[in-house]
């Protein structure tokens, strides 16, 4: 490699998941769509954006031909080049310290000196693993090499072991096409791929550190030749349907899709430009979530646990997720502070795979009504977190009602300005403000602690925001208590409860 093009001295190695984070955040940032390949299916795109600023694996479902494939092999162009040492199938990093390096490389006292390093293209940091029922053991993790066997190495030697599809997603993509095809018992070996980031081979006695994303899509229960995806494994994959896109959308993709002689077939062989990577702290989440949808979305994840509608309930690792693409919601808006709807959102995505309808609310003939019952259940989950959100404002409930209307009628525009104007209203927002100041956490960041400790510093942008989403949780409350007239909230997002 041209030292010109690359500095081993300044350079310092990122996670994917960093990686692909830092790319959508550039791109939201100055206005692009970061998946400009997939044309129309907002919501589908969307979702799979906020599983990747949350650091999670999207897993894709729908009937064949949606264009699953397609989406997952645009994410590489959200990948940048990076640098590897040479020949390795591993993609190793050239400044890994020696445990996380392969077995090739580990066994050299100097890997960059005696191999070199190389650029790997995005488009060529994917692994694909096509799922079906002889997909077994070898084709997931590797087998051994006959011939360095023969050769005279013992076969417990790592350096026997050719690493086959999840060692070769190492620092890329990983994905599994038709996931439930794949045997049950061979898919736990996914586990602690995704859990501990590790690939477990144990007839070396051997653990591989491993940095990977794994996409993975496949077709809902109730088609040829599907397995269940085991319940561990669906608690770490984050489902979301891809629907057939409309009319006009897919006269779109027949065009840009139709055969055509273009230069760009052997795009990914040429040598990449290096590109300049970013520090940890351009990485930091700057979104800010306020107490009470913190509150929420825990609220509406524990409802899980004694709805009628749902056999199947959410995990801790499930109310976890919920709240990270709560954040991402808001980043993908471009918001300071997250708002009940983009609590709604990170709901949806988190407990999609997660829940499960009782089997008589279920049908199998047409999967989208089944997944419109679930987002209908998690989206009455968060309704009745309302009820049971642990704060009473004291407030008197007909002059809030009519400060809350005439303020409708004013417009939602500079309600920070406004609030004086609305004695009732603003008494309730201080209130929200002063009830923060009991529920700091030494795990909040220090700008959400500010929204509590120094609501004077926030600037008006932060603090407009802030407003909106308490505007929105009183209404909310409101309602639910008969303070107000739920016709009131037309102009802010009020969760429904299930009505079927």
């Amino acid at each position: 490699m041209n030292s010109n093009t690359f500095d081993l001295e300044t350079y310092q190695p990122l996670p994917i998941a960093y990686q692909l984070r830092h790319s959508i955040l550039e791109k939201i940032r100055r206005g692009e769509d970061p998946l400009p390949d997939i044309q129309g299916r907002e919501g589908v795109k969307d979702d799979v954006l906020r599983a990747l600023l949350s650091g999670a694996h999207p897993y894709l479902v729908s009937e064949e031909g949606t264009g699953k494939t397609r989406l997952a092999r645009s994410l590489t162009k959200l990948l940048p080049p990076i640098p590897a040492i040479k020949g390795c199938s591993y993609h190793d990093d050239p400044k890994w310290p020696t445990d996380f390096l392969c077995p090739r490389c580990r066994a050299s006292t100097d890997p960059v000196r005696e191999f070199g390093v190389e650029l790997i293209p995005g488009e060529r940091r994917f692994s694909r693993i096509q799922g079906n029922e002889y997909t077994n053991e070898a084709k997931l993790l590797g087998l051994k090499d006959i011939q360095a066997i023969a050769q005279g190495r013992s076969p417990a030697d790592p350096l026997v072991f050719s690493g086959t599809g999840i060692f070769r997603a190492n620092r890329g993509l990983l994905f599994v096409d038709e996931l439930p095809a794949i045997r049950t018992k061979v898919q736990v070996i996914l586990h602690p791929v995704l859990e501990e980031k590790r690939a477990i081979l144990e007839e070396y006695h051997w653990e591989h550190p491993l940095d990977l994303v794994l996409v993975a899509t496949g077709n809902p229960q109730g088609f040829a030749h599907v397995n269940e995806v085991s319940r561990p494994l669906l608690d770490r994959l984050e489902l979301i349907y891809m629907h057939l896109p409309d009319s006009e959308v897919e006269r779109e993709i027949i065009l840009k899709e139709k055969f055509r002689i273009t230069d760009d077939h052997y795009q990914s062989m040429r040598q990449p430009a290096m590109p300049s990577y970013p520090s940890i702290a351009e990485l930091q989440r700057r979104t800010m979530a306020p107490w009470w949808i913190i509150d929420l979305v825990n609220g509406a994840a524990r409802q899980s646990r004694s709805c009628r509608w749902l056999d199947k309930k959410a995990s801790i690792r499930g109310t976890t997720k919920a709240l990270d693409h709560t954040y991402a919601s808001a980043e993908l808006e471009k918001r300071e502070v997250t708002s009940t709807r983009n609590a709604y959102c990170g709901l949806k995505l988190a407990l999609r795979g997660r829940l499960g309808l009782r089997a008589d609310l279920m049908d199998f003939d047409n999967p989208w009504e089944g997944f419109k019952r679930t987002d209908e259940v998690v989206e009455d989950l968060l309704c009745n977190a309302f009820t049971n959100l642990a704060f009473q404002f004291e407030a008197d409930g007909e002059r809030l009602g009519e400060d809350i209307t005439a303020l409708f009628s004013d417009g939602l525009e500079n309600i920070t300005a406004k609030l004086g104007q609305y004695e009732e209203l603003a008494s309730v927002i201080g209130q929200m403000t002063k009830a923060g100041r009991d529920r700091i956490s030494n795990d909040l960041s220090d700008a959400e602690k500010g929204l509590y400790l120094r609501p004077d510093d926030l600037d008006q942008a932060t603090l407009e925001q802030l407003n909106i989403s308490a505007l929105e949780t009183v209404v909310n409350i409101g309602i639910h208590r008969k303070l107000i007239d739920e016709s009131i909230g037309e102009k802010v997002f009020i969760p429904k409860l299930i009505k079927w």
